[in-house]
Formats: structure tokens, C-alpha cells, sequence
């Protein structure tokens, strides 16, 4: 049956974004629409989203909504005072309160506009906690009456805490609700709370559903994870195709399938020469798009991509910014190794769509990675992705072998240099077979991670909550 579902979240693209959690939204929300859900997203107007281009007019009761083309409402909650800053997220003692006054927003929304929604669809902390306020409050209108709440957790290394002494924010009669463990310690943990009261949670990939019920991958949530084991799911992202694919890319002048691979050696030929690179036979281009967080593991390139970039065995192009090491480490690179190695910090969208075409391997060596989309990119690009078996990369992502012809990628296991050296030298060596190379890159670029798929099995536990009542 048709749904009605209330979509929370703190970035989506096209509006805004900082990573895969608004790839992720925007695509969900499209998706849903268009297999015939009724979908109402909430997210904040933020002072870098562009009204003019995405056509939105003026706010109602600090509400700004439009229609997408796939159906799909979305709207703004407008109040410059939270919103009109800088960047998406900030430092700033406040931080806690800009996303409460989204959750509260969208509840307030449906009421107004009379939206009885069947699933409220909370995302990461920001609004964790929605389902606490279902549950303490709104279950009681009947606009939610027959509402059942869900939380994906996009990366459990992000829980919104804050102190305990702003919790009269939450605009809560009934603190007792609150985990009083917490309260005593003198803080609340958004989404902890998520955890506790949402009717189902979720996250972006089967192996982190169950890695963030250990103590390694946890962040101290474990506990409580293991206490709704039985409500906890993975499901892993997709990929909007539409937006991601070398058949149609918008950013790229020509564009190539798996039987078609000339044109991206010619990509990559006009890639290096835009970067001032020179073209190197037999030499493979490793390609990075990436926060720079100690998320991402590229300590592990450290002590081990410098030697092959001065032995001219690799060449490297990176697109990120993050943590200051990481940003010295890479831009030191391109000052070391000029006709090896290019670095840009910050993120541009058609830049990184180049790099995922003209890479040879792209490279995602992750300490931990809730589920990753980048990996799953590079795979329709023919780029063979170099990953850590974590994850959402254990699950997007099958180890080479050469001796069968299976697999799509180099996966390697242990979190150090040594694991680390043996990916890439094993990556050269396929790169030097060619016969091999070629196989590994069809069966890559034959994987299918479409929204069509995974949109289906959120829709499928969607029904199971609605026909649990």
C-alpha cells in the first residue's frame, strides 16, 4: 500500500551537504516518491542554500516547501537565527538547539498541514530525538496516532551530546523519560535517546549493524544496541545512478560504458593534463574524495605512498579537507612529488566526478565505514576500489581473485602499514596484468547498488511496522 512518510534530516542534496548522509536522503526521498509514497522531507534552509535555483519561495509560518520532480515535498524550516551561518554544523553552544527546533519543526508542520504520517524517519543525532518526542508526546494527537518512528544511524561516531544543563531546551514535561544515568553525569545523548524510543532502527550497512554492538566500533553505544538487538537492521545505501553513472555523467565531455573502457583512458589522458600531470604508460592514477577525518584511515598512506610516488610506480590526485594533518600530509605530497601527486582541499562536485572517471583505483583505506558510497561509485566507473574489509566496504566490495576471475576490488583486512603496503603493491601487480585488470574492471562496473533495490527493503520494514500495530 502507498505510505506516508515524515523524512528528517539534517542535510539533503541537492539543497545541502557535507557527505553521504545527504546523498543518502536525497536519494531515499526520491525514490520513495516515485514507487508511489507520499513523502514529506523536513530540513533546515540553511544560509548556503540557493532559493533562487531550487525555486523557493516565500516562508509561511517559517515553513519555505517545494515540490521535486520526483514527487516528493520538502520543506524548509527557515529561521536565520539557527540557520544563517557559516556552515552546516558549528562549535557553537547553540548546536544542540538548531536541531531540536528541526525536529520540532516538522511535527508541528504535519499538524498544521494535516500529514498523518505512517513512519517518522529520523536520521542521525540531529534528529534522534524525534522518536522520544513521538512517544512522550505526539502519540497522543491523532495526526501521529498510527505513526511509528525509525532511526538510521549514519555514523554512530556523531551522537549530539550536550550539556545537562540545556535540557530544559527539549521542551520535555517529562524528564523522566531521559536516561537518568546521563543526567547525573551531566549531559544527554541525542542519540542515545534515538536508540531507546525509535520502533525500529537502522543502519547503512549489515557488517556496521553489527560492528557498533561491539566495544571496538560502539563509541560506548554498544550496550544500549545490544538491548534492541532485536530491532536493529542494516540496510545498505544505494546509489542514485541518475547522478552517478560514466554513461550520463553531466560533469564529464564524454562518456563510456564496460565495453567502451578507450574513453576512459582518454578521460584520464585530459584529466592529467588539466592537473598539469604528465601522462605516464603503465603507471596507475590512484584517485581520493574524502573528509580527512581519523574515520578514514589515511595514516596508512603515510610511510607507505611516498616511495612509489618518487619511484614514479603511482600517481595520486585527492579532493578533501578535514583534520590538519591529513591536509599536510596530502598538500606535501604534491609539494614533494610535482609530477606525481595534486591535492585540493575543500569539496567541488564536478572535480570529484573526474576523479572517479579518470582513476585507475581509488583508495578508502577506512579505520571504520558505516556504509561508504564512494567505493560503490568507483565500481560503476571501472575504478577498482582499495578498501579495508569494514563495514559497509566488506559489503559493497569482493576481494580479486585472480586464479577464479571473481571479484571487484582490492580488499585488505589489518589496520596497519604492512596491510596497507600489501593492497598496493598487490594493485600494481594487477594494473601490470592486463587480461587481469580488465576482468576486475567488467566485474566492477557490472554491480548494480540502485535505489531501486535498497529503497525496497526500507519500504518492506516500513509495512512491518505499520502492520505490527
Amino acid at each position: 500500500m502507498p505510505l506516508r512518510i515524515a523524512l528528517l534530516t539534517s542535510e539533503m542534496t541537492p539543497y545541502s551537504k557535507t557527505g553521504g548522509l545527504a546523498d543518502v536522503t536525497g536519494a531515499l526521498a526520491k525514490h520513495l516518491a516515485l514507487a508511489g509514497h507520499e513523502v514529506h522531507a523536513f530540513t533546515p534552509l540553511y544560509q548556503g542554500v540557493d532559493r533562487a535555483r531550487f525555486g523557493i519561495g516565500p516562508s509561511v509560518q517559517g515553513i519555505a516547501t517545494v515540490t521535486t520532480g520526483s514527487g516528493a515535498l520538502v520543506h524548509f524550516i527557515d529561521d536565520p537565527a539557527l540557520y544563517a551561518r557559516g556552515d552546516l554544523y558549528t562549535d557553537d553552544v547553540d548546536e544542540h538547539l538548531r536541531f531540536i527546533a528541526l525536529t520540532r519543526a516538522a511535527f508541528e508542520t504535519c499538524r498544521r498541514i494535516g500529514f498523518s504520517p505512517h513512519i517518522l524517519h529520523c536520521n542521525d543525532w540531529h534528529t534522534a530525538f524525534g522518536p522520544l518526542l513521538l512517544e512522550a508526546e505526539y502519540s497522543r494527537d491523532p495526526v501521529f496516532a498510527a505513526t511509528r518512528s525509525v532511526l538510521t544511524i549514519h555514523n554512530i561516531g556523531y551522537q549530539g551530546s550536550f550539556d545537562a544543563r540545556f535540557v530544559g531546551d527539549l521542551g520535555l514535561a517529562d524528564l523522566a523519560r531521559l536516561h537518568q544515568d546521563d543526567l547525573r553525569a551531566g549531559f544527554v545523548n541525542a542519540l542515545k535517546h534515538g536508540i531507546l524510543y525509535a520502533h525500529a532502527i537502522t543502519t547503512v550497512s549489515p557488517t556496521y549493524a553489527r560492528e557498533i554492538s561491539t566495544a571496538e566500533y560502539g563509541m560506548g553505544l554498544e550496550e544500549t544496541l545490544r538491548d534492541r538487538a532485536g530491532d536493529l537492521t542494516g540496510i545498505l545505501n544505494g546509489v542514485d545512478y541518475d547522478e552517478w553513472d560514466p554513461r550520463r555523467d553531466r560533469f564529464l565531455p564524454i562518456h563510456y560504458d564496460e565495453h567502451a573502457l578507450g574513453a576512459k583512458a582518454e578521460l584520464k589522458r585530459t584529466f592529467l593534463a588539466r592537473e598539469g600531470l604528465p601522462f605516464r604508460n603503465g603507471v596507475p592514477l590512484l584517485g581520493i574524495v574524502s573528509r580527512l577525518a581519523v574515520q578514514k584511515g589515511f595514516e596508512l598512506l603515510f610511510d607507505t605512498l611516498p616511495p612509489l610516488l618518487a619511484e614514479n610506480r603511482v600517481q595520486l590526485v585527492a579532493l578533501g579537507s578535514g583534520e590538519a594533518r591529513y591536509e599536510d600530509f596530502f598538500a606535501g605530497l604534491a609539494r614533494d612529488y610535482p609530477q606525481a601527486a595534486r591535492f585540493r582541499a575543500g569539496y567541488d562536485e564536478a572535480r570529484a566526478h573526474w576523479i572517479e572517471a579518470a582513476s585507475d583505483f581509488f583508495l578508502m583505506p577506512s579505520r571504520y565505514e558505516p556504509c561508504g558510497l564512494n567505493q560503490m561509485y568507483s565500481l560503476r566507473y571501472g575504478t577498482v576500489p582499495i578498501v579495508r574489509r569494514t563495514g559497509g566496504l566488506a559489503d559493497s566490495v569482493e576481494h580479486f581473485d585472480r586464479a577464479t576471475g571473481r571479484g571487484t576490488g582490492i580488499v585488505f583486512n589489518d589496520f596497519d602499514a604492512p596491510a596497507m603496503a600489501w593492497a598496493l603493491t598487490r594493485a600494481l601487480t594487477l594494473y601490470a596484468d592486463k587480461t587481469a585488470f580488465a576482468q576486475l574492471v567488467r566485474n566492477g562496473m557490472a554491480q548494480d547498488f540502485s535505489w531501486a533495490h535498497q529503497a525496497g527493503e526500507y519500504v518492506a520494514l516500513y509495512e512491518q511496522l505499520v502492520g505490527s500495530e
